[in-house]
């Protein structure tokens, strides 16, 4: 996975710098953050799909609670599920076209001030 770094820009709180892990290969997304047991604040992994389309996660094998950030292709904060609950086999959809996914701890997205209309800054939202 290649590390690289974003930036959210937050109405409430300004801008916020996140280091992420950006998934390349299907294989990549399929593992996600699957056992890891520890988040730390400002980095995340975020998913990305070149096509628009509804995405879904779940949360199996993965032990720490998420916010999950659903972005446009323009990099809009569309939709945010936060606080995931760990090992739950649930599907957590974006409700609509979005072409990433942001994970970030639990929590952080309340943290952080970030909302739906919010913009995420980064070479893959054009």
């Amino acid at each position: 996975m290649r590390r690289e770094t974003l930036k959210l820009h937050t109405a409430a709180q300004g801008e916020h710098l996140i280091n992420v892990e950006i998934t390349e290969t299907d294989e990549e997304r399929a593992q996600g953050l699957m056992f890891r047991t520890h988040m730390p604040a400002n980095s995340g992994m975020l998913f990305f799909y070149k096509t628009p389309r509804e995405i879904t996660m779940w949360m199996r094998n993965t032990y720490v609670p998420l916010d999950m950030v659903f972005i446009r292709k323009d990099g809009t904060v569309h939709r945010i599920e936060a606080g995931t609950e760990p090992l739950s086999e649930a599907i957590i959809g974006s409700r609509g076209d979005t072409v990433a996914c942001l994970e970030l701890a639990g929590g952080e997205a309340a943290r952080l001030g970030l909302k739906p209309g919010d913009k995420v800054d980064h070479r893959l939202f054009k």
